[in-house]
C-alpha cells in the first residue's frame, strides 16, 4: 500500500466511527520501489492530499525525512520537496501490517500491499 492511498482511507463506515481518519500504519514489512519522478504529477496531488494525515504516516513508517510540519508556500517550485513528496507517497510501500481505526481501534490487516477494509456485518 503506497501511502497515497493511505492518504484516502477512513474507517467511518464502522458503526458508531465519526471521522476514522487517519488510520495508524503498524507496519511489519515496508519496501521502497523506485518510480520515475514527475514533477507536475505531484504538484498537482499535493493540494489533494491532507497534510497532517501525510505526515503520521510517514512518521508511523519511519520515513518523515525532513518533510516539514505544514506544506510551505511555494511548495510547487521546490524541486527538492517535490522529490520527497515522490518518495514518501509513491515508493514506499506497506507490505504487510495493518491499518488501526483511530475511534474504535479495530485494525484492518494489509497483506502484499493491500489494505482489506472489509466490514464483518455486525460493524455496519
Amino acid at each position: 500500500m503506497k501511502l497515497i492511498t493511505h492518504n484516502m482511507l477512513t474507517s467511518k463506515g464502522i458503526k458508531n466511527v465519526k471521522e476514522g481518519f487517519p488510520l495508524k500504519i503498524q507496519a511489519d514489512e515496508v519496501k521502497n520501489v523506485d518510480i520515475d519522478f514527475d514533477q507536475d504529477f505531484i504538484s498537482k496531488m499535493v493540494p489533494k492530499l491532507d497534510w497532517n494525515a501525510l505526515i503520521f504516516a510517514a512518521q508511523c513508517v519511519g520515513h518523515k525525512e525532513d518533510l516539514p510540519d505544514t506544506l510551505p508556500e511555494g511548495y510547487e517550485n521546490d524541486e527538492d520537496l517535490l522529490r520527497k513528496l515522490h518518495h514518501i507517497l509513491l515508493e514506499v510501500e506497506v507490505i504487510n501490517g495493518c491499518l488501526e481505526c483511530p475511534e474504535t481501534q479495530r485494525k484492518f490487516p494489509i497483506s502484499n500491499g493491500i489494505p482489506n477494509m472489509l466490514l464483518n456485518e455486525d460493524e455496519v
